[in-house]
């Protein structure tokens, strides 16, 4: 009988060695996935923001080339304007004079 204890006993050291083993390994697995997850949310946060940010880049490239498109329109506006006032005629002086 108590050759029985020991050699449970003895037995039940390693095995208490192993779970804690184990346990030990688990913990490092649920630490690896936690971090793996925590990567992984974050790589998604940034591909949306950086589709959020391309989206703004076009939007603004868009709304440049419409701006620049009414510029031209003003500036034609302008200088039909201008060559149609007598107030931004160059004047000849030597043509008044004779």
């Amino acid at each position: 009988y108590r050759s029985r204890k020991r050699s449970s006993k003895a037995e039940r050291a390693p095995a208490t060695m192993m779970n804690a083993d184990m346990d030990a390994v688990e913990a490092e697995n649920q630490v690896e996935l936690e971090e793996k997850t925590r990567l992984i949310n974050q790589v998604l946060e940034l591909q949306h923001t950086l589709e959020d940010l391309s989206a703004r880049v076009d939007a603004v490239k868009e709304e440049n080339l419409k701006l620049k498109s009414e510029n031209q329109v003003l500036g034609q506006y302008i200088e039909n304007l201008m060559s149609a006032s007598s107030v931004f005629q160059t004047t000849d002086t030597k043509s008044k004079r004779k």
